[in-house]
């Protein structure tokens, strides 16, 4: 089986595009990144549901939070109950998947893989422009002429597709959501506000598709 990086943060969608991978014939090998955001829960997830899955785990350190310019980074706080996808919202992290889906390219040439997986989605997101197809296809052309030992494929299997059928694609590939943390602005304890952007449209994608929820909320 061929090995891909895939950028795994320990959410739904990346817990998904992980067992996507493996389903397409691959060999996952999960990348996260502590690159300053405000709560460590989501690394812990990442770690917890990278064993669940078997699959290795790298973790690689950085610092945004020295360029600022969003709530996951900075001292600026978590919009509640906003409208979702009205503009870009201040949870956007200024070029975050840009230099993620870098780093995945630079650990991807160090193991010999040539595939990418990141799990963008451009249907049921907040607006973020590092989220939509013009984004995944620019990166492709970057990739292929940045690298040492190209051709490389970007694969963003979530794009076009609802959180629902991405629960029920994930669900039906065996993924512990219950293990997996979203929330942009959880409690001490790691419970999820329930009132976030990711919040809400992961407790709609639940709904939606038909699947009990599993996440532990401060509000519901």
């Amino acid at each position: 089986m061929r090995p891909a990086v895939v950028l795994f943060s320990g959410g739904l969608d990346s817990s998904t595009c992980l067992a996507i991978a493996r389903a397409e014939g691959f060999t996952p090998q999960a990348l996260s990144v502590q690159y300053g955001q405000r709560h460590a829960f989501e690394l812990q997830a990442a770690q917890r549901v990278a064993q669940a899955m078997k699959a290795p785990l790298k973790t690689v350190t950085l610092d945004l939070r020295a360029i600022g310019g969003s709530a996951l980074t900075a001292d600026i706080a978590v919009p509640k109950d906003a409208p979702i996808g009205e503009g870009i919202p201040v949870t956007y992290v200024p070029a975050r998947n840009t230099v993620l889906l870098a780093l995945a390219l630079g650990y991807a040439e160090t193991i010999g893989a040539h595939d990418l997986y990141i799990g963008v989605n451009a249907i049921d997101y907040s607006g973020y422009p590092d989220c939509r197809p013009a984004f995944i296809e620019a990166f492709q052309k970057l990739a292929d002429v940045a690298t040492a030992h190209g051709p490389y494929a970007v694969h963003a299997p979530l794009l076009k597709l609802s959180k629902a059928d991405i629960i029920r694609r994930g669900t039906a590939l065996g993924v512990p959501y219950a293990l997996t943390h979203s929330c942009y602005d959880p409690d001490a304890q790691g419970r999820a506000c329930g009132r976030c952007d990711s919040c809400r449209l992961r407790a709609q994608g639940f709904r939606d598709a038909g699947v009990p929820d599993p996440t532990p909320y401060t509000t519901r």
